[in-house]
């Protein structure tokens, strides 16, 4: 990892993938992620203030916890979600304080995307 972590806030998040290029792709265009990589089978994004990375050295396993994601945008990110080949699970709902929209990636991983009320 790049940096050191905060005590007692999300830190890292690592998503066993297929094919680490084809992540990139999509999370790239999707939410601008960049990416370092650390050799052939793992690679670390960064969204500008968390950290994970990308692994190739264990099988995938869908599922596990829910990872959200922050948008100001969320009709634009569901519409780059789309555009990258994620498939929405959950319609845009509403709930006390936002909304927000759920959706699986290329690896089946569900996360959602929420937005702050007006």
């Amino acid at each position: 990892m790049s940096s050191r972590g905060t005590d007692r806030q999300i830190d890292n998040i690592e998503f066993n993938v297929q094919n680490i290029q084809h992540s990139k792709d999509f999370y790239g265009a999707v939410f601008s992620w960049t990416f370092v990589d650390y050799g052939p089978t793992y690679t670390e994004f960064s969204d500008g203030r968390l950290t994970g990375g990308f692994t190739t050295g264990e099988p995938v396993r869908p599922g596990g916890p829910l990872v959200i994601l922050y948008s100001d945008d969320l009709a634009g990110a569901e519409i780059r979600v789309k555009a990258a080949g994620g498939i929405i699970s959950r319609e845009v709902f509403t709930f006390p304080g936002g909304k927000r929209f759920h959706f699986i990636d290329p690896d089946g991983y569900e996360l959602a995307v929420w937005t702050a009320a007006a």
